[in-house]
């Protein structure tokens, strides 16, 4: 059994070798892109409901396809379009859910935690699609396999994250899932978004971007998240992008296989310059494609699924 949850709340909860396991029925779901049929029928007969609090595009599409071609029947609501706006509390939400015999909940919310609590009050699996500034653990995980796909074990690996840190979920789900696989994480940013206390987590903070990428193999650069206060933070776009913006002289400094990733969406011409978005060192469509299979095999292995049953992978 390679989950020992019914639920994917965060990287913290897992350990190295579940996240591993994931990793590898991931492998396995992503060779299934290729075929001229892509659904398999692991979910027939199975519901699982996509609650989106907050704004979602590639999340909420991600997840839906990886339902889509498991055969799942899938509801989707937001908070727009909820009770939410009448003043539903999410624990009336919950109830109600229960009482409607879900086998699965994806939720996106604003507040931290608000996966865990859900994961508590409901009998069925909940898988964390983003909490706040907490964690957004199938972004990590996907992180993490586009990493792999690249270096392979990443013992020992060099993974600069870039950004706005303070308030990414993305960024904690990577250090926790990299540092449990024994990656040297190095933090990067304005000292106003890179918080030092994060140097217990085991990662190394340097606020001089040139240092923080000279020997790096991967740069996972950040959106500001902007909704959540960040503009506070720094002078301007343009201050920015003249001091933690990668551009085509930062990559000219990178080790010649090093490579740029993020999450998504971009701040072009802010975080990252068009040009590097663009050009042969991002695997940025790689993380997305990498998505729908990582949100594939979580909602496989929640749902029971047999590891063995699938056979190998590429």
């Amino acid at each position: 059994m390679i989950l020992k949850s019914k639920d994917v709340l965060g990287l913290e909860d897992m350990s190295a070798e579940e996240i591993l396991g994931v990793l590898e029925i991931a492998s396995r779901f992503r060779a299934v892109f290729d075929r001229p049929v892509r659904n398999v029928p692991i979910m027939r007969g199975r519901t699982v409901v996509n609650f989106f609090h907050e704004p979602s595009t590639r999340t909420r599409i991600s997840f839906e396809l990886a339902e889509k071609r498991l055969s799942a029947d899938i509801v989707n609501f937001s908070a727009a379009t909820s009770s939410f706006k009448k003043g539903e509390t999410l624990r009336d939400t919950a109830e109600n859910l229960a009482a409607m015999k879900i086998d699965m909940l994806v939720i996106r919310h604003s507040s931290p935690g608000s996966a865990r609590y859900l994961a508590r009050v409901l009998d069925c699996s909940v898988i964390n699609a983003g909490d706040g500034a907490h964690e957004h653990p199938t972004q990590g995980l996907l992180d993490i396999m586009t990493m792999r796909q690249r270096l392979g074990d990443l013992r020992g690996k060099k993974v600069t994250i870039i950004g706005d840190i303070a308030h990414s979920r993305v960024a904690r789900s990577n250090i926790w899932g990299l540092t449990k696989l024994g990656a040297e994480v190095t933090l990067c940013g304005p000292p106003t978004m890179v918080p030092g206390s994060l140097e217990k987590l085991g990662v190394t903070v340097e606020c001089d971007l040139r240092k923080a990428v000279a020997d790096a193999d991967v740069l996972n650069v950040l959106r500001i998240q902007l909704e959540r206060g960040a503009g506070s933070t720094f002078p301007g776009n343009r201050e920015y992008h003249r001091m933690y913006g990668i551009t085509e002289d930062v990559v000219r400094s990178l080790k010649p296989e090093a490579f740029i990733m993020h999450p998504g969406p971009m701040n072009r011409d802010v975080e990252i310059a068009g040009e590097v978005a663009d050009g042969p060192r991002q695997v940025i469509l790689d993380q997305v494609a990498n998505g729908v299979a990582v949100r594939m095999a979580l909602i496989y292995l929640l749902s029971g699924g047999d590891p063995g049953a699938l056979g190998g992978g590429d």
